[in-house]
C-alpha cells in the first residue's frame, strides 16, 4: 500500500486538484479515486488563508466519505471549533477569542461559511469527525508533534477513534490547564521559554516569550537554543549563541516513522530526520507548493527525499523537485 500523505492545503483547492491529478487520482463525478494500491492521508489544516475553502473541504470529505482517504485534525480546524463555541463559564466570550488577530486568521473561511449559518454548523460538525492523530502498524500521523505523553492526557476527552468531543474542546481550550498544554503539543508542537528579556514577534504580529523547537532532533537538551529553535532567521538572531536548550521535556517514544505538517517549510523537500517527515511546504502562500510524501507500507524505512512529490502550479512542466 502506498499512502499519499498530503500537506497543509489551507483552502487552495486548485493546488489540491493539481496534486491529486499528478498523483494519478481521477474524479468519478463524486470523488477522486486513487490509483490501485494507493490511499490518501491529509495531515491537517484544510482551512483558512486560501481562496477556495468550501471547495477544498468538499474534495477532502468526499474522499473521506468514500473511504479512499484519511485525515488528522490541524490546529486551524481546532481553532474553528473553539472560535464558534461559547465559553460555558462566560456566555459573553468564546473559547477562542474574537480578537482582531484571530478574526484575521479565520476570515477566509468565514467569508465563504458565514458565522452561525447552517453551512457553518455543518462544517463544524464535520470537523469533529477528524481524529487528532492516527497510528497504523507502519507509521504515526499527527499535525504537529507525536507526543505520546500528551496523547495520554488527551485520551479521556476523545472518542474511541481519537476524535475530539464537545466536552473535550472545552477542557482543552481552558488556559492554563494540563489538557490545554497537551493539545498545544499535539497540534502546535513543542515550545520552550526564550532567555529572559527576549521577545519574538511572529508573522501575525503577536509578541512571544516562547519558541517552538525542532523536537525531531536527538538529544535536545545538549544543544544550543539557537540550534533547536524553529523560528525565522531574523528572530533567531536575538538568541545568544551560547544559550542552551535546557529542560525540554520531550522524547520520541516510537520506532515507527512519524508524519507531520504544520511547519511552513520551503526549499527542496527532504525528511527532517531519519524518522520524521513534514509535508507542509507553505502551500498557504501563492508561491508555496502543495507537497506529498508517498509512503510505502511494505518498505517504510529508510525515509527518502525521492518519495516526495510537489505540485508546481507555477511551472507545470517542472512538477517534481
Amino acid at each position: 500500500m502506498i499512502i499519499d500523505i498530503i500537506g497543509d492545503i489551507h483552502g487552495y483547492a486548485d493546488k489540491l486538484v493539481g496534486l491529486l491529478t499528478q498523483l494519478g487520482y481521477r474524479h468519478n463525478g463524486q470523488y477522486f479515486v486513487p490509483p490501485i494500491g494507493h490511499r490518501a492521508l491529509f495531515i491537517g489544516d484544510l482551512i483558512d488563508r486560501g481562496p477556495q475553502q468550501v471547495a477544498t473541504l468538499e474534495i477532502v470529505f468526499a474522499m473521506l466519505d468514500a473511504d479512499v482517504a484519511d485525515a488528522v485534525m490541524g490546529n486551524h480546524e481546532y481553532n474553528a471549533l473553539a472560535f464558534a463555541t461559547l465559553d460555558p463559564n462566560d456566555s459573553t466570550q468564546y473559547l477562542r477569542s474574537h480578537s482582531d488577530v484571530h478574526k484575521r486568521q479565520h476570515e477566509a473561511f468565514l467569508a465563504e461559511v458565514p458565522f452561525g449559518s447552517d453551512k457553518h454548523q455543518y462544517w463544524l460538525q464535520r470537523f469533529y469527525e477528524i481524529p487528532l492523530w492516527l497510528e497504523s502498524d507502519d507509521a504515526c500521523f499527527v499535525h504537529a508533534c507525536w507526543d505520546v505523553d500528551s496523547m495520554a492526557i488527551l485520551q479521556p476527552f476523545l472518542t474511541e477513534d481519537n476524535c475530539l468531543t464537545p466536552q473535550g474542546l472545552i477542557a482543552t481550550a481552558s488556559e492554563p490547564s494540563v489538557p490545554f498544554d497537551a493539545l498545544e503539543r499535539v497540534l502546535k508542537g513543542v515550545e520552550t521559554p526564550l532567555p529572559e528579556g527576549i521577545v519574538m514577534v511572529d508573522k501575525e504580529g503577536t509578541r512571544r516569550t516562547r519558541v517552538r523547537v525542532r523536537w525531531w532532533l536527538d538529544e535536545l537538551n545538549t544543544r544550543t537554543l539557537y540550534e533547536v529553535a524553529r523560528a525565522p532567521t531574523s528572530a533567531l538572531a536575538q538568541i545568544p549563541s551560547d544559550a542552551l536548550a535546557e529542560n525540554i521535556d520531550f522524547a520520541i517514544k516510537t520506532h515507527k516513522p512519524v508524519f507531520v505538517g504544520h511547519y511552513w517549510l520551503t526549499g527542496t523537500p527532504e525528511p527532517l530526520s531519519h524518522q520524521v517527515v513534514c509535508t507542509d511546504y507553505s502551500a498557504a502562500i501563492d508561491s508555496g507548493y502543495l507537497t506529498c510524501y508517498q509512503f510505502d507500507t511494505e518498505q517504510p524505512l529508510p525515509l527518502k527525499p525521492s518519495n516526495f512529490l510537489q505540485h508546481r502550479h507555477d511551472n507545470p512542466t517542472d512538477e517534481n523537485p
